[in-house]
């Protein structure tokens, strides 16, 4: 078998990774790029020959992991791609906006660049449409957690709850080389082990080799009541002095934790009462596949979900679908929870909202989500005098806060111990999905469990 790594090698997003043998050719995610600095990546045909690829897994529904999806089926592709029920409704919601963002940008950069009279650095046009994203669904095949299906003669598939977000998957490979069995295990991004909504990631025993996530390889999460408490600390200094808190928030998970944590503060009365807008109509919308899957959750708010209880609604919040309820939030007065995507700032209703707020002290950018290199979200966060948003530039006054225990990527120590618990550990580990810091860190947290790889865009190995 040959491996073949297209994306998430020395960065976080890009997620793409081929394997090849006499009987097929199978992608493991079909992600989009997201730091600045590897964006023309999106437009290549990556891999190559996509119309011969026998079948795609995806490990979850983000945009990092998925968004290239519409491509490979434009380019060609036809086979089928596997993913858990969950993931397969979120990827439909997910891809369905990833377009019409893209066809809204498209539109708004060829009016700006022509104002300004200069030549754009990518084309103008969309990188696919909502009709290329429809494309997709036809083709994608539920399976269950540790159902073993069969991609292609002479391997076996089965995924494992990876405990990140609603329906990840971490995905084991069996195969035979050389008259042996073989197991290759592609860790997808592994949850925590001790998250308020989901459960932890489930470990899948064995592996002869394993792409390991490092996203967080370097630093460990603060406890959950810390962040909670940070968070609590936050909203209130900012409405005492009549500002807005504006969350970058990821639709899929990070948004329904920030509000059900809001909505806990709130009926403990240690909040002032505040509007709560949730500006994502695919926030909202993956918020109503959650009620559908309650199994997938653990205690408390899995018995809460069976129940019809509402876990992610409360008096104060407000959604807003539409664009004109969206434009409508930035003439509100007084103090506020604006949370919107998308989490990075790469796009979407969130520019709009740190237009109107970056630059007024009295107002927080609050960051609740990892942070890619080269993305507006990265350098806002490393607090610059100014940014550049939709073409014009803007002070940045606003106080600039973060808080990692939101996260919904395993830190060293949980990833440490996720490979600890394999009863049979692999031979080696090739670490991805992380800057070179990162995957340093873990690097050297792996110390003694197995041969480390830190494998570079399009490195080939034979596995």
């Amino acid at each position: 078998m040959t491996l073949t790594f297209f994306g998430a090698c020395g960065n976080v997003t890009g997620s793409r990774f081929l394997l090849e043998g006499k009987n097929g050719r199978l992608l493991v995610d079909s992600g989009l790029y997201q730091e600045r600095e590897f964006l023309s990546r999106n437009w290549e045909t990556l891999p190559e020959r996509p119309e011969d690829l026998t079948a795609v897994i995806l490990t979850h529904a983000h945009l990092d992991h998925c968004g290239y999806l519409p491509c490979l089926v434009k380019a060609g592709f036809r086979g089928r791609i596997f993913c858990t029920p969950a993931t397969a409704e979120i990827a439909r919601i997910v891809l369905l906006d990833a377009a019409r963002v893209q066809e809204e940008d498209a539109i708004f950069k060829r009016k700006r660049h022509q104002k300004e009279g200069r030549l754009p650095p990518y084309p103008e046009v969309p990188l696919y449409t909502e009709q290329d994203a429809e494309a997709v669904f036809p083709l994608l095949t539920p399976v269950e957690y540790q159902e073993e299906f069969f991609p292609f003669p002479g391997i076996s598939v089965r995924l494992y709850d990876a405990g990140h977000i609603l329906g990840a998957a971490t995905v084991k490979i069996s195969y035979r080389e050389g008259g042996k069995q073989k197991e290759i295990v592609f860790s997808g991004d592994i949850g925590r082990q001790e998250q308020p909504l989901l459960c932890p990631p489930e470990v899948p025993g064995e592996a002869d080799f394993l792409l390991l996530e490092s996203t967080y390889g370097d630093r460990l999460h603060q406890p959950w009541p810390v962040s909670v408490e940070k968070l609590k600390k936050i909203v209130v200094e900012t409405a005492r002095l009549g500002g807005k808190v504006v969350i970058p928030s990821f639709a899929v998970e990070r948004a329904q934790e920030v509000v059900y944590h809001l909505k806990r503060l709130f009926q403990a009365g240690t909040l002032p009462p505040l509007p709560v807008y949730v500006d994502s109509p695919m926030a909202i919308n993956v918020t109503e596949i959650f009620e559908k899957f309650p199994d997938l959750f653990c205690g408390a708010i899995r018995d809460g979900l069976r129940q019809n209880e509402a876990i992610f609604d409360f008096p104060f919040l407000k959604l807003a679908r539409t664009v004109a309820e969206s434009k409508e939030i930035n003439d509100i007065t007084g103090p506020a929870i604006i949370i919107a995507g998308s989490g990075m700032c790469t796009g979407g209703r969130i520019k709009h909202h740190l237009v109107h707020t970056i630059s007024q002290p009295e107002n927080t950018i609050l960051f609740v989500g990892y942070q890619a290199r080269g993305t507006l979200g990265r350098e806002i966060l490393e607090r610059p005098s100014a940014v550049r948003i939709h073409g014009q530039t803007h002070q940045v006054r606003a106080r600039i806060e973060k808080i990692n225990g939101f996260s919904a990527h395993a830190d060293r120590a949980d990833l440490r111990h996720w490979v600890d618990s394999f009863f049979r550990k692999p031979e080696r580990i090739f670490v991805i999905h992380g800057e070179d810091a990162a995957r340093a860190g873990l690097t050297a947290a792996l110390q003694g469990l197995a041969a480390v790889t830190l494998p570079e865009y399009r490195d080939v190995f034979q596995i």
